[in-house]
């Protein structure tokens, strides 16, 4: 039996919000020192599997956010260290 998402748009344009930030964080964590990027990648993953069934529009927003300003500190920080 094939089960199929039905999405409407604006759950479509959340899910790409969310795969677009989980992309980002993983080349972030490329630019990591080799002994730190394991646990970064593991870490981003856990964070992603934690909310993986949240379906609160409002929370998914939110937890975008949140993502996105940590990425952004993420990557002051390597840029900071010199990492690129």
């Amino acid at each position: 039996m094939v089960v199929v998402a039905s999405f409407n748009l604006q759950d479509f344009i959340l899910r790409a919000r969310v795969l677009k930030l989980y992309r980002q964080a993983l080349r972030s964590a490329r630019r990591a020192p080799l002994h730190a990027r394991g646990e970064l990648r593991q870490t981003i993953r856990q964070e992603m599997e934690n909310n993986r069934n949240c379906d609160d529009k409002q929370r998914i927003r939110f937890l975008i956010s949140e993502g996105l300003e940590r990425l952004k500190s993420l990557n002051e920080m390597l840029d900071m260290q010199g990492h690129s």
